[in-house]
């Protein structure tokens, strides 16, 4: 199979799709691998890199969009990209389609069989693309978020651990998922106040029993949420329904219940965002002020820091990369179950249960679509 790789064109996006070390292992299975040029140096991985991992280099997406059997990339193709999608063609990245109608419409539109990374799971019911990125954008959380609390980025002006004398910032992390776990582990590591509010009781007692009361845990009602707002200097979004749109849990008017110049970091902005107010931002220009409370919104935080990122993530794509490229995506499909829950569209149809909710659209079951 012809695996093609292009540069990320969203803004301020430097991760790649494909490592070197991954180019190499599907070079060895036989198969042929293209990227664009320069394609990885954000990530510092250089085109004399891949060259020397058996990769070619083109030099340019359209070369790419035209030859390759499957495209592997980061993010959500942009219109640009959409437009030279065709079918037949797989395509393999992050697609969080529930908020984003344009998108879903133009990829039903080109027949592609797309399959969301974030949407792929594994035997525990966990998100195994997903999960790296996840851990790098809780971790990523309180260290933009203590950036946006600083009085000259619109903030309130506090330091996260405090000094003595002073109390440090108090932070609420709504979800104990990876991305609140990690979220709330950085920001304690960072001498702040932590609450960390999740629906599962059991999820509550494992992160009180594994961080010994580093931070504090609350059962997630709305009147918890309403309550820790009015105190926090930080909040965190972390709810992620696999899928879906995110849901709104604090709304426009809550806001107003807030400290004047408290920060939101909506990391789950990617599917809409859980604050009512939220809408995506790029890294270049991160952050946006409604009602006195700043709000940091960036849909691909994980670029931020790139070589981690691409790495992390190319350790967990490469062997589902391999499986799709050695048994084509229907035999790939059929014989994972978990690869399975990751197809989006096939042949200008919806396979996605969750998406069709977020959007009104029909849906078609995976599994009768590789019965076919």
């Amino acid at each position: 199979m012809h695996i093609g790789c292009p540069t990320e064109i969203k803004p301020q996006e430097f991760r790649v799709g494909i490592t070197p070390a991954a180019a190499r292992e599907a070079v060895t299975h036989g198969h042929r691998v293209t990227l664009q040029s320069g394609a990885g140096i954000g990530a510092g991985f250089t085109d004399e890199d891949y060259l020397a991992a058996g990769a070619d280099i083109a030099a340019d997406a359209a070369e790419i969009f035209a030859s390759a059997d499957m495209i592997v990339k980061v993010k959500e193709p942009q219109a640009v990209e959409r437009a030279m999608l065709r079918e037949g063609q797989i395509l393999f990245t992050y697609l969080h389609l529930a908020p984003d109608r344009p998108q879903t419409d133009d990829l039903l539109k080109s027949g592609v069989t797309a399959i969301a990374y974030e949407t792929v799971t594994d035997r525990t019911g966990g998100l195994p693309l997903l999960a790296p990125m996840s851990e790098v954008a809780g971790r990523l959380a309180p260290q933009v978020g203590s950036w946006a609390l600083q009085k000259a980025n619109g903030g309130r002006g506090v330091l996260m651990g405090g000094v003595p004398g002073v109390g440090p910032a108090e932070v609420l992390v709504i979800g104990g998922g990876v991305v609140g776990t990690q979220a709330a582990r950085v920001a304690a590591g960072m001498g702040a106040d932590v609450t960390i509010l999740d629906r599962s009781l059991t999820r509550l007692r494992y992160l009180d029993d594994a961080y010994r009361g580093a931070f504090k845990t609350r059962y997630a009602s709305a009147d918890a949420t309403a309550q820790l707002i009015q105190t926090a200097d930080m909040v965190i979004g972390a709810v992620l329904i696999p899928g879906a749109a995110a849901p709104k849990l604090v709304t426009k008017a809550q806001l107003s219940t807030m400290k004047q110049g408290a920060v939101i970091v909506d990391v789950a902005i990617d599917q809409g965002g859980c604050f009512e107010t939220s809408k995506a931002t790029t890294h270049q220009d991160p952050i946006y002020e409604v009602d006195g409370i700043v709000h940091y919104c960036v849909a691909n935080m994980p670029g931020a820091v790139a070589r981690t990122s691409t790495l992390a993530l190319g350790n967990a794509t490469m062997p589902f990369m391999l499986a799709l490229a050695d048994k084509g995506w229907k035999q790939a499909c059929a014989d994972d179950p978990h690869l399975l829950e990751g197809l989006n569209t096939h042949a200008g149809k919806l396979t996605n249960y969750a998406v069709g909710v977020a959007l009104g659209m029909d849906v078609i079951s995976p599994a009768l679509v590789i019965k076919n």
